[in-house]
């Protein structure tokens, strides 16, 4: 869990993701769609990346991506996501991380 923790330190929301995944793509839309500040690591890009893959994947992340970190905590993958987002609870939680500023 070492370079998961690592990455996500001091950092808002994360989303680890693939250059390749659809998915992928559309969450970091979604998120991006309301001006938020976030890191998104693509680990078919990294010489790290399988290792990673690895960590989200013992941390429950199934698939592995993408998978959002918010406030250095595991929200979860597109379905997470997309739930939060419907419940209207996913800009409360971007804001309460100073993702975004309203």
């Amino acid at each position: 869990m070492a370079n998961v923790t690592r990455l996500i330190k001091d950092k808002a929301v994360v989303i680890f993701s693939k250059s390749s995944c659809c998915i992928c793509h559309s969450i970091n839309t979604l998120i991006c769609s309301f001006g938020a500040n976030l890191t998104v690591y693509e680990l078919d890009e990294r010489p790290d990346g399988q290792q990673i893959e690895k960590e989200l994947i013992a941390l429950g992340c199934k698939p592995c991506v993408p998978a959002v970190f918010i406030g250095q905590e595991l929200v979860g993958g597109s379905n997470e996501m997309m739930s939060l987002h419907l419940k209207g609870k996913l800009v409360p939680m971007l804001i309460k991380e100073r993702a975004i500023w309203l």
